[in-house]
């Protein structure tokens, strides 16, 4: 970036003095580096889809960013259990107070958002997970909202897309999170059987429990570009089978070449690429 042909003017206000009380501090969020290239980027030159200007990474964004680029604009967005927050079943020490963190920083009581919207005036059930969370962790929670939303898609002949974004099940909860595995894809084997489509969307990172159900059961996989989707870690596979991983292994280019998604997609054009899978399966419904 030349920083000599574009000039950065900061509110006044907004500036800060150090111990001294002479040398003015740059306010904390204005820069960032890219987690892809290493680049130093201006935050508003990331635009509305979080993606990196020079090398196309597409960086984290919360549940309702993600609702917000694909849903219909003034269509509305009914959102399911809202309210519905999680236990600690084993009290499992810190956890009350971890979740009561995150509560504050994210506004959400747990790691994902479910509900009924329109995209392109299809009514569709519409699910996104949010890595700031506890890194999009699947607790009994999590489970329980994709349960729900699925079994109304279920029962109201509805389309499901689900964004996912996490680092797999919450060990926080033990075995209570490794069910959700079996709960959710029971669910969507229902929803199946009525020959109702489900297209799962794979951000970064998708990994544990959660690629090893719903993540992997799509009737169209979609993925945004160099995410992380696997299972076990790269150390861990590396270490077991005493053998080096291939370079790429585990991203969503890799995982298309070998033939486990569908289509790589960037955010700017996920939305146009959901409607016309819409279109194609579905009949309109403008009511």
């Amino acid at each position: 970036m030349n920083l000599f042909k574009k000039r950065i003017y900061i509110p006044v206000n907004s500036i800060k003095e150090d111990t001294f009380g002479s040398v003015p501090i740059v306010p904390d969020g204005l820069w960032l580096k890219c987690p892809y290239c290493g680049k130093t980027i201006y935050r508003k030159e990331l635009g509305k889809y979080n993606v990196c200007p020079y090398c196309g990474g597409h960086l984290r964004i919360g549940a309702y960013e993600r609702l917000g680029l694909v849903l219909d604009k003034d269509a509305g967005f009914i959102e399911f259990d809202k309210d519905m927050k999680p236990l600690n079943p084993l009290n499992y020490p810190e956890y009350e107070e971890k979740n009561k963190k995150f509560q504050k920083s994210t506004g959400l009581y747990d790691a994902i958002v479910t509900g009924l919207g329109k995209i392109v005036g299809y009514d569709t059930i519409i699910c996104a997970m949010d890595s700031n969370y506890i890194m999009g962790s699947m607790g009994s929670v999590v489970g329980e909202k994709l349960t729900r939303a699925i079994e109304y898609a279920t029962l109201n002949n509805l389309p499901v897309i689900v964004f996912t974004a996490s680092g797999g099940a919450r060990m926080q909860e033990g075995i209570l999170s490794l069910m959700q595995m079996a709960k959710v894809s029971a669910a969507l084997a229902k929803h199946s059987e009525k020959s109702l489509l489900y297209v799962p969307v794979l951000t970064d990172p998708t990994t544990g429990g959660v690629t090893a159900s719903f993540a992997m059961l799509g009737d169209i996989i979609l993925a945004e570009p160099k995410a992380t989707i696997g299972f076990a870690g790269r150390r861990v596979i590396e270490q077991t089978i005493k053998q080096e991983l291939p370079e790429g292994f585990q991203t969503s280019e890799f995982l298309l070449e070998h033939g486990f998604i569908d289509k790589i997609v960037s955010r700017p054009e996920l939305r146009d690429v959901i409607s016309k899978i819409l279109k194609i399966h579905l009949k309109p419904n403008y009511s």
